[in-house]
C-alpha cells in the first residue's frame, strides 16, 4: 500500500507505475482515491471547525446559567444539541470515507524498482547469469517420478485416494533425501548468520491482508472453516506478520531470519495438477530467509538472498541461474524480484526452485511495522527469499546426480544428513 502523499503530491508517478505494470485499469481508481481523499480532508476541516464552535458554545452555556439561570441558556443548549447530531453525521461519514480510501489504496500496486525491465508477463522475464555448466548427458534422464519409483520412494496412487491429485507420500530414501535436504538448508542459513524459527503454520485475515495483494490471497490461501485463521502459503506471511504493529529498535536491525514450515496452496489458475508429478502442488516443505531492515539497506540484502540461494544450490552441483522479473511479472507488492532456477537436463531447460523479492515498505505499511529512533518513527522494508523448496527441489537434485546405472550420487555436504551415504541404489 503507497502513502497516501503520494496521491496528493505526485499522482502521476503512480499512473506511470500502473502502465509499466500494464494495469491501466486501475488508473480510474488512482482519481477516485484523490476525490475521496479531498472529501474526507475537507471534511476534516469542516468537523474541526464544527467542533470548536460547539466547544465555545458549550462554555457559555455555563456562564449564562450562571448570570441569567438555567432557562436561558435553553436555546444555546439546543444549538449544541444540533451541532452535537451534525459531528456525529460527519464523524461516520469520515469512518466512511477511511474505509473506501484504505480498500481502493490495497489494489493499487507498490512502486517499482527503477531497474525492474518493463514486460507484459513471465515469458518477457530476464536473465541475469548462470551459474554451473548445464550438462546434457550422454545417457536418458528419466522423468523424476520415475527415479522416485526406482527407488521405491513415492506413492502417489495412495495419496490420490486419500486426498486427490497435487498430494503424495514420500518413503525410504526419498523421504530422508527430502528431510536432509531441509535439515541442510536450515545449517546452511544458521552458519550465515541467520536466527532458525519455526512459526505458526495458520494465521489471521489481517496478517493475510497485510502481507500479500487480495488476488494472491484468491488464488493461494486456505481459509479454515467457522474460524478466522488461514493456512499458510510459505512460511514469510506468519514471520513478517510477526512484527504486526510493532516498533523495532533501530539498533537491532537488520533482523535476518529462516524459517522452516509446511507450505499449503490452492494453486488456482495453475494449468492442471500433475498426475504423475511433485512439481505443482498442494503442500510442500520450505526452508526461507526473511530479512527486516532499514530502507537504505533494502537493496543490499536483496542481494545478499538471491546470492544464498545460489551459493546452496551450487553446493549440492546443481546449475543454477537467475532471472530477473519484468514488470507485469511481479505482484503488487513486490518492488523488485528475482527468480532462481535450476537446470533440468531431462527437459533441457531450467524451472523456478526459489523467488527472492524486496517489498520496500508496502508490507510494513499494511501492517504497522515500524523502526524506533531517537529522531522518531519510520516504516521497515521487508524481504523474503526462498532457500529450498522440496519436493520442487527433489526434481533438479534427481535429475542432474543420476548417473548412468541409475544410481542418485549424494554430494559430500549432505552425506552426514544420509546417514554418510554416497549414493541412492535402485530398488527396482
Amino acid at each position: 500500500m503507497l502513502d497516501i502523499k503520494l496521491f496528493r503530491e505526485d499522482p502521476q508517478l503512480i499512473i506511470e507505475n500502473l502502465k509499466k505494470k500494464f494495469q491501466d485499469e486501475k488508473i480510474a481508481i488512482v482519481h477516485e482515491i484523490i476525490e475521496l481523499d479531498n472529501e474526507y480532508r475537507q471534511l476534516k476541516t469542516d468537523s474541526d471547525s464544527l467542533r470548536a464552535e460547539r466547544n465555545k458554545k458549550s462554555k457559555e452555556i455555563g456562564a449564562i446559567i450562571h448570570k441569567e439561570g438555567a432557562e436561558a441558556a435553553a436555546e444555546i443548549k439546543l444549538a449544541v444539541t444540533k451541532l452535537n447530531d451534525k459531528l456525529m453525521e460527519m464523524e461516520e461519514r469520515e469512518r466512511v470515507l477511511e474505509v473506501e480510501i484504505r480498500e481502493k489504496m490495497l489494489v493499487i500496486p507498490q512502486i517499482i524498482h527503477n531497474t525492474v525491465p518493463i514486460g507484459k508477463d513471465d515469458t518477457e522475464n530476464v536473465e541475469v547469469e548462470r551459474y554451473g555448466e548445464p550438462v546434457v548427458p550422454d545417457y536418458p534422464v528419466p522423468y523424476h517420478i520415475d527415479i522416485m519409483e526406482s527407488l521405491l520412494g513415492v506413492d502417489l496412487d495412495s495419496a490420490r485416494k486419500t486426498s486427490g491429485s497435487g498430494f503424495y507420500y514420500l518413503k525410504g530414501d526419498i523421504a530422508r533425501l527430502h528431510s536432509a535436504i531441509l535439515s541442510y538448508a536450515r545449517d546452511f542459513m544458521i552458519d550465515r548468520g541467520f536466527e532458525y524459527y519455526i512459526p505458526p503454520y495458520m494465521i489471521r485475515s489481517e496478517v493475510v491482508t497485510g502481507v500479500m495483494s487480495f488476488t494472491e490471497m484468491e488464488n493461494m490461501m486456505y481459509k479454515i472453516e467457522g474460524e478466522d485463521l488461514y493456512l499458510i502459503g510459505t512460511s514469510e506471511h506468519s514471520m513478517i506478520g510477526k512484527f504486526i504493529n510493532t516498533f523495532v529498535d533501530e539498533d537491532t536491525l537488520p533482523q535476518t531470519l529462516t524459517s522452516y514450515s509446511p507450505c499449503f496452496r490452492k494453486e488456482v489458475g495453475a494449468h492442471g495438477i500433475e498426475e504423475r508429478g511433485v512439481y505443482r502442488i498442494h503442500q510442500f516443505e520450505k526452508q526461507e530467509m526473511i530479512v527486516i531492515c532499514k530502507p537504505e539497506d533494502s537493496m543490499y540484502w536483496y542481494d545478499q538472498l538471491w546470492q544464498n540461494t545460489v551459493d546452496f544450490f551450487r553446493s549440492l552441483e546443481i546449475p543454477v541461474r537467475t532471472l530477473e522479473c519484468c514488470s507485469g511479472d511481479l505482484a503488487d507488492l513486490k518492488v523488485k524480484s528475482v527468480d532462481v532456477e535450476a537446470w533440468s537436463p531431462r527437459q533441457q531447460k531450467y524451472f523456478e526452485v526459489g523467488s527472492c523479492s524486496t517489498l520496500g515498505d508496502a508490507q510494513a505499511r499494511r501492517l504497522n511495522i515500524k523502526i524506533r529512533n531517537k529522531d522518531g518513527n519510520y516504516l521497515a522494508h521487508t524481504l523474503n527469499n526462498t532457500v529450498v523448496a522440496p519436493p520442487r527441489m527433489l526434481i533438479a537434485f534427481l535429475e542432474n546426480l543420476i548417473q548412468a546405472d541409475g544410481t542418485v550420487k549424494i554430494p559430500e555436504p549432505l552425506r552426514p544428513y544420509m546417514g554418510g551415504k554416497e549414493a541412492l541404489v535402485p530398488k527396482k
